[in-house]
């Protein structure tokens, strides 16, 4: 049995699917939705820095005197459809869904009996929001992973706690804790993505005596994997993956699996109805991320924020089926992949690498100009196969003089610029 301590906690594999699944997509929703500007952090903006922008914004589109609470009556979920995110989290070749059940505001996205009337059930959308995504993931054979704030920005009873320098622990003995509870017991979580711990000590949120049941005695104890944020200072030092840091990026392959959270809105992770097409990323950038975190063994969680009326709008489903069907050609790289023994080109940053066994696979993001394609790093032998993924025949290629292999690729993509980004060639019989 594990106790709840982080030498016992930190020795728990991660549980393997976590690893093999690589891809997933995060979802920010809640009543930050409402007013859908500036980010998911409005009501701390607003209330708790009191920034100029943030208050007229305020004064110019709502009635005099409106609170942050007024917006909650407005997040209607109206046109919320589970089984149409579900599926099109699926056709964007996700393997898993995170969704944020409370963000720092408190608000639950499902009817938590410590929210009273600060939930989904009891206003706004008078939905169990957790509870109908996960039923429609679970039946298109997605894992479903729920982020949790520890921290609500202005609890009372956290309020209070923190003016005690935190040597009290009401917020987490009344509000935080029963629902961390009731959210495994209710929802069966594949995933835990906790959130909001920076400002006490793991001891103030009891962190560790919570992690000690989930992998003892909850009903996920076996299958469940959680991040790293569980109290101040335990980024990227404890728990199951590491997140570190939002869009964090390691330089070079990292000790410890790990995770690459990004948001489609280059901007914010919530949703805002002022966003440009330029402030969206763009397919390539997408690709890029996936393909240099993957290759550093990393997953990629990438994020959308949905209206207040459950839409994901049009520009994200397009990014995300773009995603989809690069992986439908060359998830073969991606999925259950491992890091190879170089991750990337060393001359270059536009040639990574992953691999499967004693399969090698180069993935190049730019197209040579002449179609020949150079790499450095594999040693091949007279068996060596080469073949481009999504693309019919083997390829021709020819050792490099010095070291590596010069590969032919086939000459049937338009010139100047080839309508996608990246391609992979699969070696095999290479060391």
């Amino acid at each position: 049995r594990y106790r709840p301590d982080w030498d016992s906690l930190d020795a728990r594999p991660l549980p393997a699917w976590f690893d093999r699944a690589k891809v997933g997509v995060f979802v920010h929703w809640g009543v930050f939705s409402v007013p859908a500007w500036g980010s998911e952090w409005f009501w701390w903006h607003w209330q708790g820095q009191h920034d100029a922008a943030y208050e007229r914004f305020v004064r110019r589109r709502f009635p005099p005197g409106t609170t942050y609470a007024d917006f909650a009556p407005l997040f209607t979920a109206y046109d919320f459809q589970p089984r149409q995110w579900a599926q099109l989290f699926q056709r964007a070749g996700a393997r898993y869904v995170v969704l944020t059940t409370k963000h720092h505001e408190g608000f639950t996205n499902w009817g938590s009996p410590m929210s009273w009337n600060w939930n989904s059930v009891d206003t706004g959308p008078h939905r169990d929001l957790v509870g109908e995504l996960g039923e429609a993931l679970r039946e298109s054979n997605l894992r479903y992973g729920l982020y949790h704030s520890l921290m609500e920005w202005f609890n009372p009873l956290y309020l209070a706690d923190k003016q005690s320098e935190f040597k009290t622990q009401n917020f987490v003995l009344k509000k935080m804790m029963p629902e961390l509870y009731d959210l495994v017991l209710k929802y069966k979580p594949d995933l835990i993505w906790s959130d909001g711990d920076w400002e006490a000590p793991d001891s103030y949120w009891n962190s560790t005596s919570f992690l000690a049941w989930l992998y003892n005695d909850s009903p996920v104890k076996d299958t469940v994997v959680v991040n790293d944020r569980w109290g101040r200072g335990c980024s990227c030092r404890h728990g199951g993956f590491y997140n570190c840091a939002d869009k964090y990026r390691p330089g070079t392959l990292p000790e410890h699996k790990w995770e690459m959270c990004s948001s489609l809105d280059r901007l914010s992770w919530g949703y805002r109805s002022n966003m440009s097409l330029a402030e969206v990323m763009d397919e390539m950038s997408m690709i890029e991320e996936l393909v240099q975190t993957v290759s550093l063994g990393g997953n990629y969680l990438l994020n959308v924020g949905p209206t207040k009326e459950g839409v994901i709008v049009p520009i994200f489903q397009e990014r995300l089926l773009a995603l989809g069907r690069w992986l439908d050609t060359n998830g073969e790289a991606i999925y259950e992949s491992q890091p190879w023994r170089v991750q990337m080109e060393n001359t270059t940053d536009t040639v990574w690498y992953t691999s499967k066994g004693p399969v090698v696979f180069a993935i190049f993001l730019l197209w040579p100009w002449d179609s020949v394609l150079c790499l450095s790093s594999p040693i091949p032998s007279p068996d060596t196969q080469v073949t481009l993924l999504g693309f019919a025949g083997t390829l021709e290629w020819q050792k490099q003089p010095g070291k590596g292999m010069l590969i032919t690729l086939p000459s049937m993509l338009p010139s100047p610029l080839p309508a996608q980004s990246g391609w992979v060639v699969k070696l095999e019989g290479v060391k």
